[in-house]
Protein backbone atom coordinates (compact mmCIF):
# COMPACT_ATOMS: atom_id res chain seq x y z
CA UNK A 1 0.00 0.00 0.00
CA UNK A 2 1.32 3.45 -0.97
CA UNK A 3 1.03 5.97 1.83
CA UNK A 4 -0.67 9.27 1.00
CA UNK A 5 1.48 12.36 0.52
CA UNK A 6 0.26 14.10 3.67
CA UNK A 7 1.12 11.15 5.92
CA UNK A 8 4.62 10.88 4.45
CA UNK A 9 5.21 14.60 4.97
CA UNK A 10 3.89 14.33 8.51
CA UNK A 11 6.26 11.43 9.24
CA UNK A 12 9.13 13.39 7.75
CA UNK A 13 8.30 16.48 9.80
CA UNK A 14 7.93 14.37 12.94
CA UNK A 15 11.37 12.88 12.31
CA UNK A 16 12.97 16.27 11.59
CA UNK A 17 11.48 17.98 14.68
CA UNK A 18 12.34 15.13 17.06
CA UNK A 19 8.70 14.23 17.66
CA UNK A 20 9.25 10.71 16.36
CA UNK A 21 12.32 10.15 18.55
CA UNK A 22 10.45 11.47 21.57
CA UNK A 23 7.49 9.14 21.00
CA UNK A 24 9.78 6.18 20.50
CA UNK A 25 11.68 6.86 23.72
CA UNK A 26 9.89 8.05 26.85
CA UNK A 27 7.45 10.76 25.72
CA UNK A 28 4.14 8.91 25.53
CA UNK A 29 1.64 11.79 25.57
CA UNK A 30 1.24 14.91 23.37
CA UNK A 31 2.09 17.09 26.38
CA UNK A 32 5.31 15.17 26.98
CA UNK A 33 6.19 15.43 23.27
CA UNK A 34 5.69 19.22 23.33
CA UNK A 35 7.86 19.47 26.43
CA UNK A 36 10.66 17.38 24.89
CA UNK A 37 10.67 19.19 21.53
CA UNK A 38 10.22 22.72 20.24
CA UNK A 39 6.84 22.08 18.59
CA UNK A 40 3.69 23.75 19.90
CA UNK A 41 1.21 21.89 22.07
CA UNK A 42 -1.35 22.02 19.27
CA UNK A 43 1.16 20.61 16.76
CA UNK A 44 2.15 17.87 19.20
CA UNK A 45 -1.45 16.86 19.78
CA UNK A 46 -2.47 16.83 16.12
CA UNK A 47 0.72 15.07 15.02
CA UNK A 48 0.48 12.33 17.63
CA UNK A 49 -3.21 11.77 16.90
CA UNK A 50 -2.59 11.65 13.14
CA UNK A 51 0.28 9.18 13.54
CA UNK A 52 -1.99 7.02 15.68
CA UNK A 53 -4.76 7.24 13.08
CA UNK A 54 -2.22 6.09 10.46
CA UNK A 55 -1.36 3.05 12.59
CA UNK A 56 2.14 3.99 13.74
CA UNK A 57 1.08 4.36 17.39
CA UNK A 58 -1.89 3.21 19.46
CA UNK A 59 -3.81 5.23 22.02
CA UNK A 60 -4.04 3.28 25.29
CA UNK A 61 -6.05 5.49 27.61
CA UNK A 62 -4.32 8.69 26.52
CA UNK A 63 -0.86 7.10 26.47
CA UNK A 64 0.62 6.41 23.03
CA UNK A 65 2.55 3.21 22.36
CA UNK A 66 4.47 2.35 19.15
CA UNK A 67 3.08 -0.34 16.85
CA UNK A 68 5.00 -2.62 14.50
CA UNK A 69 4.65 -0.01 11.75
CA UNK A 70 6.97 2.33 13.63
CA UNK A 71 9.75 -0.18 14.34
CA UNK A 72 11.71 0.88 11.26
CA UNK A 73 12.44 4.24 12.88
CA UNK A 74 14.37 2.65 15.75
CA UNK A 75 18.09 3.06 15.14
CA UNK A 76 18.92 -0.53 16.08
CA UNK A 77 16.10 -2.07 14.04
CA UNK A 78 16.83 -5.25 12.10
CA UNK A 79 16.44 -4.88 8.33
CA UNK A 80 13.35 -7.07 8.54
CA UNK A 81 11.60 -4.42 10.61
CA UNK A 82 12.95 -1.29 8.87
CA UNK A 83 10.34 -1.39 6.12
CA UNK A 84 9.98 1.22 3.40
CA UNK A 85 9.06 4.37 5.34
CA UNK A 86 12.54 5.50 6.53
CA UNK A 87 13.87 5.39 2.95
CA UNK A 88 10.83 7.28 1.68
CA UNK A 89 11.42 9.98 4.28
CA UNK A 90 15.08 10.16 3.21
CA UNK A 91 13.82 10.75 -0.33
CA UNK A 92 11.60 13.58 0.89
CA UNK A 93 14.57 15.14 2.63
CA UNK A 94 16.60 14.96 -0.58
CA UNK A 95 13.72 16.41 -2.61
CA UNK A 96 13.54 19.34 -0.20
CA UNK A 97 17.09 20.19 -1.31
CA UNK A 98 16.36 19.63 -5.02
CA UNK A 99 16.69 23.29 -6.12
CA UNK A 100 20.12 23.51 -4.50
CA UNK A 101 21.21 20.19 -6.01
CA UNK A 102 20.06 21.37 -9.44
CA UNK A 103 22.35 24.39 -9.02
CA UNK A 104 25.30 22.07 -8.47
CA UNK A 105 25.40 21.95 -4.68
CA UNK A 106 26.03 18.67 -2.91
CA UNK A 107 23.02 16.51 -1.99
CA UNK A 108 22.05 16.27 1.70
CA UNK A 109 24.80 14.92 3.94
CA UNK A 110 24.68 11.16 4.31
CA UNK A 111 22.63 10.52 1.16
CA UNK A 112 25.22 8.52 -0.73
CA UNK A 113 26.25 4.91 -1.17
CA UNK A 114 29.55 5.50 0.60
CA UNK A 115 30.00 3.53 3.85
CA UNK A 116 30.51 5.20 7.22
CA UNK A 117 34.10 6.03 8.28
CA UNK A 118 34.27 2.73 10.19
CA UNK A 119 33.26 0.80 7.07
CA UNK A 120 29.73 -0.04 8.19
CA UNK A 121 26.54 0.82 6.38
CA UNK A 122 25.19 4.29 7.06
CA UNK A 123 21.64 4.82 8.25
CA UNK A 124 20.78 6.00 4.74
CA UNK A 125 22.05 2.73 3.22
CA UNK A 126 20.31 0.61 5.84
CA UNK A 127 17.06 2.42 5.11
CA UNK A 128 17.39 1.58 1.44
CA UNK A 129 18.17 -2.04 2.20
CA UNK A 130 15.10 -2.12 4.44
CA UNK A 131 12.96 -0.87 1.59
CA UNK A 132 14.24 -3.62 -0.71
CA UNK A 133 13.60 -6.21 2.00
CA UNK A 134 10.01 -4.92 2.23
CA UNK A 135 9.32 -5.58 -1.47
CA UNK A 136 6.12 -7.56 -1.70
CA UNK A 137 6.61 -11.26 -2.40
CA UNK A 138 4.54 -11.24 -5.58
CA UNK A 139 6.85 -8.64 -7.15
CA UNK A 140 9.97 -10.57 -6.16
CA UNK A 141 8.54 -13.79 -7.57
CA UNK A 142 7.53 -12.10 -10.81
CA UNK A 143 11.02 -10.67 -11.35
CA UNK A 144 12.72 -14.00 -10.68
CA UNK A 145 10.23 -15.83 -12.91
CA UNK A 146 11.26 -13.66 -15.87
CA UNK A 147 14.81 -14.95 -15.45
CA UNK A 148 13.61 -18.51 -14.86
CA UNK A 149 11.86 -18.52 -18.24
CA UNK A 150 15.22 -18.25 -20.02
CA UNK A 151 17.42 -19.97 -17.40
CA UNK A 152 15.46 -22.85 -15.83
CA UNK A 153 18.34 -23.96 -13.59
CA UNK A 154 22.04 -23.60 -12.92
CA UNK A 155 24.29 -20.91 -11.41
CA UNK A 156 23.01 -17.40 -10.73
CA UNK A 157 24.98 -14.34 -9.68
CA UNK A 158 22.85 -11.59 -8.14
CA UNK A 159 24.72 -8.34 -8.79
CA UNK A 160 24.18 -5.57 -6.25
CA UNK A 161 21.10 -7.25 -4.80
CA UNK A 162 21.66 -6.87 -1.06
CA UNK A 163 19.91 -7.60 1.26
CA UNK A 164 19.42 -10.74 -0.85
CA UNK A 165 15.67 -10.58 -1.40
CA UNK A 166 15.92 -11.85 -4.98
CA UNK A 167 18.91 -14.12 -4.33
CA UNK A 168 16.95 -15.99 -1.67
CA UNK A 169 14.04 -16.49 -4.07
CA UNK A 170 16.42 -17.93 -6.68
CA UNK A 171 17.94 -20.25 -4.06
CA UNK A 172 14.53 -21.49 -2.95
CA UNK A 173 13.85 -22.46 -6.55
CA UNK A 174 16.94 -24.65 -6.59
CA UNK A 175 19.55 -22.38 -8.16
CA UNK A 176 23.16 -22.17 -7.00
CA UNK A 177 23.31 -18.48 -6.05
CA UNK A 178 26.07 -16.00 -5.27
CA UNK A 179 25.22 -12.47 -4.11
CA UNK A 180 27.72 -9.74 -5.01
CA UNK A 181 27.64 -6.36 -3.32
CA UNK A 182 29.66 -3.80 -1.37
CA UNK A 183 31.07 -4.94 1.97
CA UNK A 184 28.95 -2.59 4.11
CA UNK A 185 25.74 -3.67 2.36
CA UNK A 186 26.57 -7.36 2.77
CA UNK A 187 27.47 -6.90 6.44
CA UNK A 188 24.15 -5.17 7.09
CA UNK A 189 22.37 -8.07 5.37
CA UNK A 190 24.25 -10.87 7.13
CA UNK A 191 21.53 -11.76 9.65
CA UNK A 192 18.99 -12.16 6.85
CA UNK A 193 21.23 -14.53 4.91
CA UNK A 194 22.61 -16.54 7.84
CA UNK A 195 20.25 -19.47 7.27
CA UNK A 196 19.82 -19.12 3.53
CA UNK A 197 21.73 -21.16 0.91
CA UNK A 198 23.21 -18.03 -0.69
CA UNK A 199 26.95 -17.46 -1.04
CA UNK A 200 28.24 -13.89 -0.84
CA UNK A 201 31.25 -12.09 -2.26
CA UNK A 202 32.34 -8.48 -1.91
CA UNK A 203 32.24 -6.48 -5.12
CA UNK A 204 31.60 -2.80 -5.79
CA UNK A 205 29.46 -1.86 -8.76
CA UNK A 206 31.63 0.11 -11.23
CA UNK A 207 31.28 3.87 -11.31
CA UNK A 208 32.13 6.60 -13.77
CA UNK A 209 35.73 7.03 -12.68
CA UNK A 210 37.00 3.60 -13.68
CA UNK A 211 38.53 3.01 -10.25
CA UNK A 212 36.43 -0.07 -9.46
CA UNK A 213 37.00 -3.09 -11.68
CA UNK A 214 34.17 -4.19 -13.92
CA UNK A 215 35.38 -7.82 -13.76
CA UNK A 216 33.16 -9.97 -11.56
CA UNK A 217 34.78 -12.35 -9.04
CA UNK A 218 32.78 -15.23 -10.58
CA UNK A 219 32.71 -16.76 -14.03
CA UNK A 220 30.83 -19.32 -16.05
CA UNK A 221 27.43 -18.48 -14.56
CA UNK A 222 24.19 -19.33 -16.33
CA UNK A 223 22.42 -16.13 -15.27
CA UNK A 224 23.61 -12.72 -14.12
CA UNK A 225 20.73 -10.88 -12.46
CA UNK A 226 20.77 -7.13 -11.65
CA UNK A 227 17.79 -5.91 -9.58
CA UNK A 228 17.00 -2.17 -9.57
CA UNK A 229 20.57 -0.86 -9.57
CA UNK A 230 20.96 0.57 -13.09
CA UNK A 231 18.63 3.54 -12.47
CA UNK A 232 20.99 4.55 -9.65
CA UNK A 233 23.86 4.91 -12.08
CA UNK A 234 24.98 6.83 -15.15
CA UNK A 235 25.04 5.44 -18.68
CA UNK A 236 28.85 5.20 -18.49
CA UNK A 237 28.76 3.20 -15.24
CA UNK A 238 26.04 0.90 -16.58
CA UNK A 239 28.00 0.22 -19.74
CA UNK A 240 30.87 -1.04 -17.57
CA UNK A 241 28.48 -3.02 -15.36
CA UNK A 242 26.87 -4.78 -18.32
CA UNK A 243 30.27 -5.54 -19.86
CA UNK A 244 31.51 -7.11 -16.64
CA UNK A 245 28.33 -9.15 -16.20
CA UNK A 246 28.47 -10.37 -19.81
CA UNK A 247 32.08 -11.52 -19.38
CA UNK A 248 31.02 -13.63 -16.37
CA UNK A 249 28.43 -15.61 -18.33
CA UNK A 250 28.90 -19.17 -19.50
CA UNK A 251 28.31 -19.78 -23.23
CA UNK A 252 24.58 -19.38 -23.81
CA UNK A 253 24.07 -17.76 -20.41
CA UNK A 254 21.74 -14.81 -19.88
CA UNK A 255 22.05 -11.35 -18.38
CA UNK A 256 18.76 -10.15 -16.88
CA UNK A 257 18.44 -6.56 -15.68
CA UNK A 258 15.25 -5.48 -13.92
CA UNK A 259 14.50 -1.79 -13.42
CA UNK A 260 12.12 1.07 -14.19
CA UNK A 261 12.69 1.94 -17.85
CA UNK A 262 12.02 5.37 -19.25
CA UNK A 263 9.26 5.35 -21.89
CA UNK A 264 7.96 2.04 -20.50
CA UNK A 265 7.41 2.31 -16.74
CA UNK A 266 5.09 4.76 -14.96
CA UNK A 267 7.59 4.75 -12.08
CA UNK A 268 10.51 5.86 -14.25
CA UNK A 269 9.82 9.57 -13.84
CA UNK A 270 9.73 9.25 -10.05
CA UNK A 271 13.01 7.31 -10.13
CA UNK A 272 14.67 10.02 -12.21
CA UNK A 273 13.47 12.85 -9.95
CA UNK A 274 14.77 10.99 -6.88
CA UNK A 275 18.14 10.45 -8.53
CA UNK A 276 18.25 14.10 -9.63
CA UNK A 277 17.85 15.06 -5.98
CA UNK A 278 20.57 12.61 -4.98
CA UNK A 279 23.04 13.88 -7.56
CA UNK A 280 23.49 10.78 -9.75
CA UNK A 281 21.61 8.24 -11.81
CA UNK A 282 18.40 8.32 -13.82
CA UNK A 283 15.86 6.02 -15.43
CA UNK A 284 17.26 4.95 -18.80
CA UNK A 285 15.41 4.24 -22.03
CA UNK A 286 15.26 0.79 -23.69
CA UNK A 287 17.54 2.00 -26.49
CA UNK A 288 20.30 2.66 -23.95
CA UNK A 289 20.06 -0.86 -22.54
CA UNK A 290 20.11 -2.36 -26.03
CA UNK A 291 23.26 -0.40 -26.79
CA UNK A 292 24.99 -1.56 -23.59
CA UNK A 293 23.97 -5.18 -24.14
CA UNK A 294 24.93 -5.33 -27.80
CA UNK A 295 28.24 -3.54 -27.20
CA UNK A 296 29.00 -6.23 -24.59
CA UNK A 297 28.49 -8.90 -27.26
CA UNK A 298 25.11 -10.17 -26.07
CA UNK A 299 22.54 -11.36 -28.59
CA UNK A 300 18.76 -11.87 -28.63
CA UNK A 301 18.39 -8.64 -26.64
CA UNK A 302 14.81 -8.02 -25.61
CA UNK A 303 12.76 -5.85 -23.26
CA UNK A 304 9.79 -7.32 -21.41
CA UNK A 305 7.31 -5.91 -18.93
CA UNK A 306 7.44 -7.83 -15.66
CA UNK A 307 3.84 -9.07 -15.25
CA UNK A 308 1.91 -7.53 -12.38
CA UNK A 309 4.56 -4.87 -11.67
CA UNK A 310 5.67 -1.46 -12.93
CA UNK A 311 9.10 -2.84 -13.83
CA UNK A 312 10.75 -4.03 -17.01
CA UNK A 313 13.30 -6.74 -17.64
CA UNK A 314 16.08 -6.44 -20.24
CA UNK A 315 17.50 -9.77 -21.33
CA UNK A 316 20.50 -10.69 -23.46
CA UNK A 317 22.22 -14.00 -24.19
CA UNK A 318 25.92 -14.77 -24.39
CA UNK A 319 27.05 -16.43 -27.58
CA UNK A 320 27.62 -20.17 -27.55
CA UNK A 321 31.33 -19.82 -28.18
Amino acid sequence: MTEDRETLFLLWAARETGVLDALLSDADTPAAVAERTDVTERAARLTVEALADAGFFRDVGGVYEPTNRSLGFLAAADLRSVGRFPAELDDLDALRHLPATMRGEAPPAGSSDEPAPDGTATEWTRNRLGRVQATDEATVRACVTVAQHVVPDGQVVDIGGAPGTYAVEFARRGYDVTLLDAADRLDASASLLAREPVATATWNLPGDDGVDSSSLPVEGVNCAFVPLRTSERSAKANRRLVAGAADALAPGGWLVVVDYLRERSPAAREATVRRLALGSGEAHAPTAYRDWFETAGLRAVQVRDVPGTDRQAVLGQARDS
